[in-house]
């Protein structure tokens, strides 16, 4: 089977995991009062000196988000970025990027600590102008990715969280730490961020500050910004916003 038809077929699949999803999650509310959140939708921006990408997805759990279970992630994701590539003279190439992950996973919570694990198809696609062979990210890839997102409040007033993740497609990974106090009488948590992300040739580094769980209604928003730099040398400023719905 060709990328072009794996792509679409992982595509209808999700979309009609999603709607099964819908379909029966609605008849236990309707019949039972349980009003409990069952889907979370999230999105997000990411820009710096050399990039800007956007994602978008929807968690799912069968059992709700209070108890361990099942849950399915569904995330599309792209944006362009630019490098300078050394096997063609130092010539700046453009890069675009579409991915699509569809990753079951787990989720674990023991006491104040709550743990996710993902793991399933990632689906990419990049294209480069001028075209740079020695790039392994190029051209339409089919792989596997691994993820985990860890989530503690050491106390009622700190959290702290992890993340991260590792594709078999050119070892693309990342990962993130971050620390954070309540503050403005426990409206969001505010403190610092360490992020890598990587893959074959390419490194990238960033530290800054995060506001997070900032709500409004069902909204929890997310900022972030800082220092960044990558294993061109480039260095930047780096922002990034994110959103959490439950529905």
């Amino acid at each position: 089977m060709s990328c072009a038809r794996r792509v679409s077929a992982a595509v209808v699949a999700a979309a009609a995991i999603a709607v099964c999803w819908f379909c029966v999650s609605d008849r236990p509310a309707f019949a039972g009062g349980d009003d409990e959140t069952r889907t979370i939708l999230f999105s997000g921006r990411d820009i710096w000196r050399n990039g800007a990408f956007l994602y978008g997805g929807v968690l799912l759990a069968p059992g709700g988000f209070e108890q361990d279970g099942f849950l399915l992630k569904l995330v599309a994701s792209g944006g362009l970025y630019r490098y300078n590539a050394a096997s063609l003279g130092g010539a700046q190439v453009i890069g675009a990027e579409e991915t699509i992950q569809i990753m079951p996973g787990f989720r674990i919570k023991r006491g104040d600590a709550e743990f996710k694990f993902f793991f399933g198809p990632d689906i990419e696609q990049h294209r480069l102008w001028p075209d740079d062979p020695s790039n392994s990210l190029r051209g339409h890839d089919f792989g596997l990715r691994i993820g985990f997102d860890l989530w503690y409040e050491p106390t009622a007033h700190t959290m702290a969280t992890m993340d991260g993740s590792l594709s078999s497609i050119a070892t693309n990974q990342s990962a993130r730490v971050a620390f954070g106090w309540h503050v403005f009488d426990d409206q969001f948590y505010l403190g610092p961020e360490t992020a890598y992300f990587g893959s074959d040739g390419y490194r990238h580094y960033r530290l800054g500050f995060h506001l997070t769980g900032l709500k409004t209604d069902n909204s929890q928003w997310s900022v972030a910004g800082g220092w960044a730099r990558d294993s061109d040398g480039v260095s930047s400023p780096y922002v990034r916003l994110g959103l959490m719905q439950k529905m």
